[in-house]
């Protein structure tokens, strides 16, 4: 793997984890230093975040990781209840007894850190879970699209804003999933998949129009 390929991994998984914070400037010789490498390598790595969507640069505000409104993150969902409605339906098609052995311990780990009240670790669990099912279905013009699940459910949707109320929900909407995936039933898989995401961009389009004009 090249060195710029490796820094962007360890600045993504940075960001994903929350350790760089929406909106917080990446100092870059910080980052340097930090990551003892050369400004040139850094710079060509944060090029491939910004084209991710995971930081911008602005001149004048240098690069921060990015972060976004209501509306932004509604349309992220709304394009994750495609998304996950054909991953679901693909992996009906194709799933494993291994691959619906990895949902299970992901839905497993999820309840798990809800009895913790260990939201950070949910959202984890939460993000490997639908980054399975994408896996499972085979696609690579999907999995190309994988990103904008930690992006909309770590990234822009961090730990704090999570109500624990709607993350145990959420778990019976995943094992609603998995059961129509272990059944073969692609147009329940993807029906199930689409209901679960379904349900945040009713929260958000709440939100949107409660906000103060």
């Amino acid at each position: 793997m090249r060195l710029v390929d490796e820094v962007a991994d360890v600045i993504r998984e940075r960001i994903y984890a929350g350790t760089y914070a929406p909106d917080v400037p990446l100092r870059q010789e910080q980052l340097a230093a930090d990551l003892n490498i050369s400004r040139t390598p850094l710079r060509e790595a944060l090029r491939m975040l910004e084209t991710e969507g995971l930081v911008k640069n602005e001149p004048g505000r240098g690069v921060r990781v990015v972060s976004v409104d209501a509306p932004t993150l509604l349309a992220g969902y709304e394009l994750r209840e495609v998304l996950d409605g054909l991953a679901a339906r693909l992996s009906a098609r194709h799933a494993t007894q291994e691959d619906l052995d990895v949902l299970e311990g992901h839905i497993t780990i999820q309840r798990s850190a809800l009895e913790q009240s260990d939201v950070g670790a949910y959202t984890r669990a939460n993000v490997a879970f639908h980054a399975a099912i994408v896996a499972i279905a085979g696609n690579e013009f999907l999995a190309g699209q994988l990103s904008l699940i930690p992006l909309t459910a770590q990234v822009f949707t961090p730990a704090r804003r999570i109500e624990m109320v709607r993350a145990r929900a959420s778990v019976t909407e995943h094992e609603r999933i998995v059961a129509a995936i272990a059944a073969g039933a692609e147009g329940d898989a993807e029906a199930a998949a689409r209901a679960h995401i379904q349900v945040t961009i009713d929260q958000l389009k709440r939100s949107i129009a409660d906000a103060p004009a």
